[in-house]
């Protein structure tokens, strides 16, 4: 099937249009750790991550109702099971990092984007372009400059940090996951719808998780609210709505690699916020990844200029 859906009536939009609202979301997840990290004095991750989906939830609602005046479109079985994978991801990466290092976590979690095309190569028969494999390969050196270039080169070793490492695998595992069957759901769904109903199950998903980790629901005052208020508007209704709008009009593959972004935002965040200067080794990977990222983008046809959209999309 094509990678741009067809509609009788709607507007026409460039090609460049789906990798930049992927870019861009790539960009606001990239303030996801940032907020993490100021939210975690009143909660544990778990429940920033449920508070995070609760606070976006009613916001896509209005969204919908006021922007398209309707209910949410009935979701698909691909909205069910992308929206697990990401919750599932988010647990699973916050538990690895009890473990084993930010540095190994976040490189191999990575290596779930960066594989994404692969397996949507395998399973949806969507073949990258050929400038793809030097892009992927660019962005896995960058990523792990990036990763591991820090100062916290001394990685934990031992039974724990294995474990670690296989948790953090598992989470790169429902990353591209995600964005594969997010891909497809996006079939019959808007972007918005998409990112509601996905919303909606992670939700459930995550208050699952914050009993399981034996966290507690609510922070003990009312300012513990606000770094899940700030993930759910900009890491999630903006950053993942704009990944999840843009998957519609992006081949897989490429959306892997633009979404690399985040952690180059991430560092240059902490830089800036935290005071944690970036060594010469991260800076090289930052550069490595936005290489990759024009690269993997350049080699996209330029056909499809008049390629058709829903309004709602």
């Amino acid at each position: 099937m094509n990678d741009t859906i067809s509609w009788p009536t709607g507007r026409a939009v460039r090609p460049w249009l789906g990798p930049l609202m992927i870019i861009w979301g790539g960009i606001f997840i990239g303030l996801a750790p940032i907020g993490l990290r100021f939210g975690l004095s009143d909660l544990g991750p778990q429940a920033i991550g449920l508070w995070r989906y609760l606070f976006a939830l009613p916001i896509l609602f209005a969204i919908i109702l006021l922007r398209y005046r309707r209910l949410p479109q009935r979701p698909n079985m691909f909205v069910v099971i992308a929206g697990s994978c990401f919750a599932l991801d988010i647990g699973l990466w916050h538990w690895s990092l009890t473990f084993t290092s930010v540095a190994n976590s976040t490189f191999i979690v990575n290596l779930g984007n960066l594989g994404v095309g692969l397996i949507a190569w395998a399973v949806m028969r969507e073949r990258p372009k050929p400038s793809w494999f030097p892009a992927v390969i660019i962005a896995f050196v960058g990523a792990g400059a990036l990763s591991l270039g820090g100062n916290n080169l001394g990685l934990e070793t031992g039974a724990l940090a294995f474990r670690g490492d296989l948790l953090a695998l598992a989470a790169a595992g429902f990353v591209a996951c995600y964005m594969l069957v997010s891909k497809l759901a996006r079939r019959s769904l808007g972007g918005v719808d998409t990112i509601f109903w996905l919303t909606a199950v992670e939700c459930v998903v995550a208050v699952f998780l914050v009993y399981l980790f034996n966290e507690r629901y609510f922070p003990e005052s009312l300012s513990g609210f606000v770094a899940p208020l700030f993930l759910g508007v900009f890491a999630h209704v903006i950053g993942q709505g704009l990944i999840v709008t843009g998957l519609g009009q992006t081949p897989a593959s490429v959306a892997g690699i633009l979404v690399i972004v985040q952690p180059v935002v991430a560092a240059i965040m902490s830089w800036y916020l935290f005071g944690e200067l970036l060594t010469g080794l991260q800076i090289g990977g930052c550069m490595l990844i936005l290489i990759a990222i024009l690269l993997a983008q350049s080699g996209q046809t330029k056909k499809n200029n008049t390629a058709l959209v829903s309004p709602n999309d």
